[in-house]
C-alpha cells in the first residue's frame, strides 16, 4: 500500500497550505491570506496528537469544550482569558472539521462545537483590552467567527482525504445540513441524488 502524502511529506506546513488552497478553490470560499496562514498553523499544530489531547490521570484525553469555557470565564486576567478562548475556538474548529463522525457518538454534537467555537472566536475579536499590535489578529478571529461553518467544511474535505477517512452516511450528511446549514453537506447530498425540498434551518450561520 503506497504511503499517504501527509505521512511522507517533509514539510507538513507546505502540505496543509496546498491542501487548504485546493479545498478553498473547490468549495469557492473567500479566505484572507492572514486567516489562511492561521488555518495552516492550526492544522500543523494539531496534527501532533499531544497538542490536541491533554494529559490526565487516565492518560491523554480530549478536554471537553465546557471545561475550556470554564477556564476562560475563571481566568485571572485578560491574557489568560484570551489564551483559553483561543484554545477553545481552535479545538472546536479542528475537531468539528476532522472528527464529525466522532462527535456522532458523543453526548454533544457538531452544532454544539460550531456554536462554542464561533462564539469563542467572536469574543476574541471583540475584546476591548486587546493591544493595538494585536489588531490584525482580531480581524482573523472575526473572520473565523463569521465563516466558522465554511472553515469546518474546508477542514472536513482535507480530513476525509486522510487514510481510512470518509463519511458515506447520507443521513448524517442530511443531519449536518439541517443543523448547521453547511453548503458542503448540501452539495454532497445533491450529488448523491438526495432531494432537498427546503433550506437548512441554520443557513443564516454562513
Amino acid at each position: 500500500m503506497p504511503e499517504h502524502p501527509v505521512l511522507k511529506h517533509r514539510n507538513l506546513r507546505a502540505f496543509f497550505q496546498e491542501s487548504l488552497e485546493q479545498a478553498i478553490a473547490h468549495q469557492r470560499v473567500e479566505v484572507t491570506d492572514p486567516t489562511l496562514t492561521y488555518l495552516v498553523n492550526l492544522l500543523t499544530h494539531f496534527v501532533h496528537a499531544e497538542n490536541l489531547f491533554e494529559r490526565s490521570a487516565e492518560g491523554l484525553s480530549l478536554k471537553p469544550l465546557a471545561l475550556h469555557y470554564r477556564d476562560a470565564i475563571q481566568a485571572p486576567d485578560a491574557l489568560a482569558r484570551s489564551v483559553a478562548l483561543q484554545r477553545l475556538g481552535d479545538c472546536a474548529l479542528f475537531i468539528a472539521g476532522f472528527f464529525a463522525d466522532y462527535l456522532r457518538r458523543r453526548p454533544v454534537d457538531l452544532d454544539y462545537y460550531i456554536g462554542m467555537g464561533g462564539t469563542a472566536y467572536a469574543s476574541l475579536a471583540n475584546l476591548r483590552d486587546r493591544r493595538l499590535a494585536d489588531a490584525a489578529l482580531g480581524e482573523i478571529f472575526a473572520e473565523l467567527a463569521e465563516k466558522f461553518v465554511a472553515f469546518v467544511d474546508l477542514l472536513a474535505e482535507i480530513g476525509e482525504a486522510m487514510p481510512g477517512r470518509g463519511d458515506r452516511d447520507l443521513l448524517r450528511l442530511y443531519e449536518i445540513w439541517l443543523r448547521t446549514g453547511s453548503a458542503r453537506a448540501r452539495r454532497r447530498l445533491l450529488d448523491a441524488g438526495v432531494p432537498l425540498g427546503g433550506r437548512a434551518q441554520a443557513d443564516t450561520r454562513h
